[in-house]
């Protein structure tokens, strides 16, 4: 799959485009369906399937006290595109420039830069351009001015509430991670960078890998049982979300820290995605660090009997 910063890149000569249109925040089940679509057009017309996304979520320039947390970072999320095996993913830098573009515009010149498009695939409900202008009504009359085909494809629903990265973000708040895995087709994770903490792991005989979450949603503190993917390869994990009552000031930023059973290695500033399986327990404090330890060899005793 190749990611293009520009639309120009991805023209190939005599052959139409089949756009899915979206920002794709975890990449859901309704995500997917509108993906599918494009890719479906794509190969029925000798054509070339391309997701066209944004490398930040519209409302952080738009509406900043409104940005949502993330499911995903971006590499993250150019990854679970990847395996729906698009031709490309035109990955936009939405900058002010974009911002104030109506969608009529925007809709143009990609037509222009991509020599035609045969269709384009969004959510029927989805809005895009400056002022919200475009949507499934101008896409239509476009298509007809232009000739493309336009697919507003409904959502996807679950427990009779359509699936959303709204519902997501809310149901990952409230720690039901096994509906989080059923709307987005897939367990549950977070995937982000490794950075340099304060070692206190290490003091404890516990080392742990401490990803970079700014900006994501995360799930309710505690600990819990966890598969950590590094370059492929499955580790079996124990993984505290929260503060650290115990030997941290209150207040302090929440953290997510991972340590990898049975792993040796330096992990700083690699990719780590932590792949949640169940939660072991709430994040409390203890009266002392040996308590903590103690409790860690617990926690570590009964994440490998769950991984067994």
């Amino acid at each position: 799959m190749k990611v293009a910063r520009s639309a120009a890149e991805l023209a190939v000569p005599g052959r139409k485009a089949c756009l899915a249109i979206g920002f794709y925040d975890g990449v859901h089940l309704g995500h997917q369906q509108i993906i599918r679509q494009a890719k479906g057009d794509a190969e029925q017309h000798d054509a070339i399937s391309v997701v066209v996304t944004f490398d930040r979520h519209p409302a952080s320039l738009v509406a900043p006290d409104r940005a949502p947390a993330l499911i995903q970072t971006t590499e993250h999320r150019l990854r679970t595109l990847q395996q729906l095996e698009p031709t490309a993913v035109l990955l936009l830098p939405f900058d002010d420039a974009l911002r104030r573009q109506p969608g009529e515009v925007f809709i143009r010149r990609l037509h222009q830069e991509l020599g035609a498009i045969h269709s384009v695939c969004i959510g029927a409900n989805f809005h895009f351009g400056y002022q919200r202008s475009g949507n499934v009504a101008l896409l239509r009359d476009l298509g007809r001015e232009l000739g493309f085909q336009v697919h507003g494809i409904n959502a996807v629903c679950l427990g009779g509430e359509a699936i959303s990265s709204t519902r997501i973000r809310e149901v990952i708040r409230s720690g039901d991670l096994a509906a989080v895995g059923e709307m987005l087709g897939r367990p549950y994770s977070i995937a982000s960078p490794v950075r340099h903490g304060d070692h206190l792991g290490r003091q404890l005989g516990f080392p742990t890998a401490n990803l970079d979450v700014a900006g994501l949603a995360l799930p309710p503190h505690g600990v819990y049982v966890a598969q950590a993917s590094l370059d492929g390869k499955r580790h079996h994990a124990v993984v505290n979300v929260g503060q650290r009552p115990t030997v941290t000031p209150t207040g302090s930023p929440t953290r997510l820290e991972a340590h990898l059973l049975d792993f040796e290695g330096d992990l700083y500033d690699q990719e780590l995605e932590i792949i949640f399986v169940g939660r072991l327990r709430e994040e409390r404090r203890f009266n002392s660090r040996r308590e903590l330890q103690q409790q860690i060899q617990k926690d570590v005793a009964e994440a490998r009997r769950q991984l067994r």
